[in-house]
């Protein structure tokens, strides 16, 4: 009993995270625009994984058995948390519900964790429960299915919780703690990442303001952000190189992608895409309470004084994110650098109910007498209003071996638009006989062709697939895959980058103990 009083706030997070998922732990596949696909990938991951591949980077079933270079680029955490899953005997129809599952309860967590040190006990319970039931949240889980940006939604207030203890009470533990959070925050969805980095520049800018040894704190910071992307250097250094080796990168119309602004206010409900100009078309809304939060955070803006400069940040943020997301900024999205790579301007509600659930925090601190009056205000409209859609329109009865078996789910590049497809790959182009030997491979970098024991010259045929000469007589062949240097040294710098944070963290442990 004793443990549950300690811990009743984290009970009561857990509680309120529970009822938002639980959704995920019926049986059968839940429909979203991304699901199967990821069905497919754990599968492709976790079969590369068990071979003894340490860092998957091909998709041998994929593109009709010739392969692609799937995870060369996509990020790679739900497919490790997926296979950790699968070795408990989880489908991997359940480890892509369960991935959400658990993401979801972690996100409500570290909101709860990095809100508190700025609003209390209650800001931080409040914030939660409007971040993790703000509409775009069920949007990623039940709508799209994206498994890495609900990753991202979970690991993004782990590392501002981090990063704010850090700034604030110069905690070193914290400053690896941060690093960690913000490479996995890089794993989690590399998008987002940007995204949630842009945005952490200036909060921590805001927060160093109003502290002493701020060019100290700014180095310090300076280098969480380093150590976290040489952590994470084994995945976006060859993502980033290696994208002229793959082909459908770039897909996505950004004009056809700007919510109206009567979307982003009113609530909307469907399962449909977006730019598909359907009744059924997913929803942009913001969320009732999100918008309230950031409505009453403006009217108290200067009658209250505590962490104003904070509250002012998160107050411009919102309205410059809202501004970036509606179709006359069109104009800024195709000049200025970067901002084309979040591919849909959408995909900033992300960071509007993050901020706009701090923003809520920052109100129920706000007097004793509103305190009460406010809580049950966001609760009322966040679990009231948006409680119908924690849950999936149905479910289907399948299992894995549906998708792993049929060629519409297993012989694409797993993609929309047959992303991720080798550079060389011609589809339809017709297999000439020449003198050189071709492999049911499609030709990429790092594939290598032993002759009795002697590497030879590989190239791409008129197809894409793996060419070379064949000596005359008896020889013996080899086929493999390894890294090219660029994916070797990216290995290399995230090895030692995890070995240095492990001696760190040792030593802090050991200088703890000592005293």
């Amino acid at each position: 009993m004793k443990y549950i009083i300690k811990f009743k706030y984290f009970f009561l997070i857990l509680i309120v995270a529970v009822l938002a998922s639980y959704s995920l732990l019926y049986p059968g596949m839940i429909p979203t625009h991304d699901g199967e696909y990821h069905v497919i990938r754990f599968y492709e991951f976790d079969k590369v994984l068990r071979s003894g591949v340490i860092y998957p980077r091909w998709a041998p079933d994929l593109n009709n058995g010739l392969g692609v270079p799937l995870f060369n680029y996509v990020y790679p955490l739900p497919n490790y948390f997926s296979s950790f899953l699968h070795l408990f005997g989880f489908s991997f129809i359940d480890t892509f519900k369960l991935n959400m599952f658990f993401a979801t309860i972690l996100g409500s967590i570290f909101f709860f964790l990095w809100a508190k040190k700025f609003w209390g006990n209650l800001g931080g319970i409040i914030g939660s429960i409007v971040y993790t039931f703000s509409p775009y949240h069920f949007v990623d889980i039940y709508i799209r299915g994206s498994v890495g940006e609900v990753w991202a939604l979970a690991i993004f207030p782990a590392f501002l919780w981090a990063i704010t203890v850090f700034v604030k009470e110069r905690k070193n533990s914290f400053l690896i703690l941060s690093s960690v959070f913000f490479s996995l925050l890089v794993f989690s969805h590399n998008i987002l990442a940007l995204m949630f980095f842009i945005f952490s520049i200036f909060y921590i800018a805001i927060l160093t303001l109003s502290e002493k040894k701020r060019k100290e704190i700014a180095i310090k910071t300076a280098s969480i952000f380093i150590l976290g992307l040489f952590l994470s250097s084994i995945f976006w250094i060859p993502a980033l190189l290696e994208k002229k080796y793959v082909v459908g990168l770039e897909i996505f119309d950004i004009k056809a992608n700007f919510p109206e602004l009567y979307q982003l206010i009113f609530p909307s409900w469907g399962s449909g895409f977006s730019g598909s100009y359907l009744q059924n078309q997913m929803s942009f809304q913001l969320g009732i309470a999100n918008i309230l939060a950031f409505i009453i955070s403006l009217i108290f803006l200067f009658k209250k004084k505590k962490e104003f400069l904070v509250r002012l940040f998160f107050t411009i943020t919102f309205l410059i994110v809202v501004a970036l997301m509606l179709r006359f900024s069109y104009p800024i999205w195709v000049n200025l650098p970067l901002l084309n790579y979040f591919q849909f301007p959408w995909r900033l509600l992300s960071l509007a109910i993050l901020i706009s659930s701090f923003l809520a925090a920052s109100i129920v601190s706000q007097g004793k007498k509103g305190k009460i009056i406010f809580s049950a205000l966001f609760i009322l409209l966040s679990l009231g209003l948006n409680f119908q859609y924690a849950k999936p329109a149905y479910y289907m009865q399948r299992t894995d071996s549906y998708y792993t078996t049929r060629p519409n789910f297993i012989k694409g590049t797993n993609s929309i638009g047959n992303s991720f497809n080798t550079a060389w790959f011609k589809s339809g182009v017709r297999e000439e006989k020449t003198n050189f030997k071709k492999l049911n491979i499609a030709y990429f970098p790092g594939w290598k062709v032993l002759i009795n024991g002697k590497e030879t010259k590989i190239w791409p045929s008129k197809e894409g697939k793996i060419e070379f000469a064949l000596p005359k007589g008896k020889y013996d062949a080899k086929v493999y895959f390894e890294d090219t240097q660029v994916r070797k040294i990216s290995a290399w710098i995230s090895g030692l980058a995890f070995l240095f944070i492990l001696v760190w963290f040792l030593n802090l442990t050991y200088v703890k103990l000592k005293k």
